[in-house]
C-alpha cells in the first residue's frame, strides 16, 4: 500500500536524524487523581495544560461505543441554566462534552479515509462499525484480573536493554507498514507508520531469539501484576508513528489480553498521551517517556491516542500475552502438594480437549476461554466464530510433525529455510490435523515466512482437516482481523478466505 508521507523528503532516515532546528519541549506530567484526563480544548495550542484536568468517559474524545462523539457542550443553555431550559431530545442522554467539537475532528478523520481510498472508501465506514461494535461488546464481556485495568511503571532493565540495543542498531531501517485497504485504526493514509521488526533476521541482532528474549524478560513483570500465568501471544516490532498520527480508541482482538506498551524513543513538541479507560469507565491520559512501560488489560480496557502527535516521531513496542487458565498461586500450591502435579501438562491436556484448564474453568466441560464471561455478548460472538464449540488449539504443543512446522510457529525464518532446503516436500506436508507450515505461519502472524513458503511452492488455499477446515487466510483473519500485514499480503495474492465446513 502506497501512502502519502508527511515526513521529510529523506524519509525515515531523515525523520530520525538529529537536527539543530528540532527542539524537544520537555513537559512534566501534571498531577492528577485516578480517572482524571487532560483537557485538550482549553489552550489555544491544543496542548495539555498542567492546571486543566477534566473528567470524562466514552464517546467524548472520539466515537468509541457509539457512532458519534458527544455534542452536549458545557455552554449550551440547558447545561448553563437547567432550571429554565430543557435539553433537546437528542442530547438528553448525552454526556457533557468538555473537549470542544470532537465530532468535526472525527468527521474530518473519517472523510479523509473515504476520500483517500476512492472507490473502496466506503470500507472505511465498515471498519469503523467493526471497531465500535467490538469496543461496546468486549469490555462488558471480559474477566478482568486487576482492580484498575492499567498501570505505568519503568520497564524492567533487562527488557529495556534488549529493546534499546536493537533500536540503536536499526532505527533507521524501518519499513513502511501496510495497514490494508480502509483500515481506520490509525490515520495511515495521512500519517504513515514504520516498523522495525524484531523478527527480521536481516537487521542487526534481529530474529526469533531476540523476540523470545523480550517475551521472556517481560513475562514475569506482567504475570506479577495480573497474578495469572501467561503464555506469549503477540509481539510487534518497534512501531514508529509520525507527525499528526492518530490511534483510534479500541480494545484488542482476542486472545490479546494482558499487554504492555513500552516507549522506546520520541522526538515530540508536547506529550502524546495514551488515553486509557479504566474499569471505572473514566478516561486517563497517560504520558510516557522513553523507558516507561504501561501494562494494561487490552481485551477490556479501551485505549488509543485520539489527539494528533505533535512532533517528528514516537516509537513504541507492544507485547501481548494470554492467560493460560490458572493463577500463579496455583503453581505454588501444586508444588507444595504431596502428590506431584504437572500443571503445565494438565493445561495442555485441557486445551487439547477444548477447555480452559485449572481452577478458573467456568465448568468442568467449559469450552470458553477463561477470560470470556459465560452468557455475555462476547460468548455469542465467540461461538459464531468457533462453530465447533472448541477453543483454538494451542499449536505450540499440538501436532507439528516437521521442523518446518515448528519453525513456522516460532517465527524462525532461518529454520524454515533450512527445513525446506533439506526436503522441499515439507512446504506442503500436512500434520495429522491437516495443518501445513503455511497455516502455522499465517496464524502466528509471520509475514516473511508466509512469503517464503508461498514463493517456495506452498498451496495458498490448502484447507486443514482433510480439506474440510480453514485456509491460511481464514486463520490469519480469525486471529488478527483485516488489519494485519499477513492478511494484506495474502489478499494481494488472491488467497481465499474459507472457513471450516459446518
Amino acid at each position: 500500500l502506497l501512502v502519502t508521507c508527511k515526513v521529510n523528503a529523506g524519509g525515515l532516515l531523515d525523520l530520525l536524524s538529529p537536527s539543530n532546528d528540532k527542539k524537544i519541549i520537555e513537559r512534566k506530567e501534571p498531577a492528577r487523581t485516578s480517572g482524571e484526563a487532560i483537557d485538550f480544548s482549553k489552550s489555544s495550542t491544543g496542548t495539555p495544560g498542567p492546571d486543566d484536568p477534566v473528567e470524562y468517559g466514552v464517546d467524548v474524545s472520539f466515537p468509541i461505543q457509539h457512532k458519534i462523539a458527544s455534542q452536549n457542550y458545557e455552554w449550551l443553555p440547558h447545561n448553563l441554566d437547567p432550571e429554565h431550559h430543557t435539553a433537546p431530545r437528542s442530547l438528553k442522554e448525552a454526556v457533557i462534552q468538555p473537549l470542544g467539537d470532537r465530532q468535526k475532528f472525527y468527521d474530518d478523520f473519517l472523510n479523509g479515509c473515504v476520500e483517500y481510498f476512492g472507490s473502496k472508501g466506503q470500507r472505511c465506514r465498515s471498519s469503523e462499525e467493526g471497531r465500535i461494535a467490538m469496543s461496546l461488546r468486549q469490555p462488558q464481556s471480559m474477566t478482568n484480573y486487576t482492580d484498575v485495568g492499567y498501570k505505568k511503571i519503568r520497564a524492567p532493565p533487562e527488557v529495556m536493554s534488549l529493546i534499546s540495543e536493537f533500536w540503536e542498531a536499526n532505527k533507521e531501517r524501518g519499513t513502511l507498514e501496510t495497514w490494508g485497504t480502509a483500515n481506520t485504526y490509525t490515520n495511515n493514509w495521512a500519517s504513515p507508520t514504520y516498523m522495525v521488526s524484531v523478527e527480521n533476521n536481516g537487521l542487526r541482532g534481529g530474529g526469533s531469539r531476540l523476540k523470545q528474549k523480550i517475551w521472556d524478560a517481560a513475562r514475569d513483570t506482567i504475570q506479577e501484576w495480573t497474578n495469572q500465568e501467561l503464555t506469549q501471544c503477540s509481539l510487534y516490532g518497534i512501531r514508529i508513528y509520525t507527525e499528526d498520527s492518530i490511534l483510534s480508541t479500541h480494545v484488542d482482538r482476542l486472545p490479546l489480553v494482558s499487554s504492555a506498551i513500552i516507549n522506546v524513543a520520541q522526538d515530540v513538541d508536547e506529550p502524546w498521551p495514551i488515553e486509557v479507560y479504566g474499569h471505572d469507565g473514566k478516561a486517563t491520559n497517560v504520558t510516557m517517556e522513553p523507558g516507561d512501560m504501561v501494562m494494561y488489560e487490552s481485551h477490556s480496557v479501551l485505549h488509543g491516542r485520539p489527539f494528533p502527535l505533535k512532533g517528528r516521531y514516537y516509537a513504541n513496542v507492544f507485547i501481548h500475552f494470554e492467560p493460560v487458565g490458572h493463577t500463579l498461586r496455583h503453581n505454588r500450591k501444586a508444588e507444595e502438594d504431596s502428590k506431584p502435579v504437572d500443571v503445565h501438562e494438565k493445561y495442555r491436556n485441557d486445551v487439547a480437549r477444548g477447555v480452559g484448564g485449572h481452577e478458573v474453568d467456568q465448568a468442568a466441560d467449559s469450552d470458553l476461554p477463561p477470560y470470556i464471561i459465560p452468557g455475555s455478548p462476547e460468548e455469542a460472538n465467540w461461538r459464531q466464530r468457533h462453530p465447533n464449540n472448541k477453543r483454538s488449539v494451542q499449536r505450540s504443543f499440538a501436532t507439528a510433525t516437521t521442523g518446518a512446522h515448528t519453525a513456522a510457529q516460532n517465527g524462525d525464518l532461518v529454520g524454515v529455510k533450512k527445513a525446506v532446503i533439506q526436503d522441499k516436500s515439507v512446504v506442503n506436508k500436512a500434520d495429522s490435523n491437516g495443518w501445513t507450515a503455511l497455516h502455522e505461519s499465517a496464524r502466528a502472524g509471520h509475514k516473511e515466512i508466509v512469503k517464503y513458503l508461498y514463493e517456495s511452492g506452498a498451496d495458498l488455499n490448502a484447507r486443514t482437516n482433510n480439506g474440510k477446515g480453514g485456509t491460511a487466510m481464514y486463520f490469519a483473519k480469525k486471529k488478527y482481523g483485516d488489519d494485519h500485514e499477513v492478511v494484506s499480503y495474502l489478499e494481494s495474492l488472491g488467497a481465499l478466505d474459507v472457513g471450516p465446513d459446518l
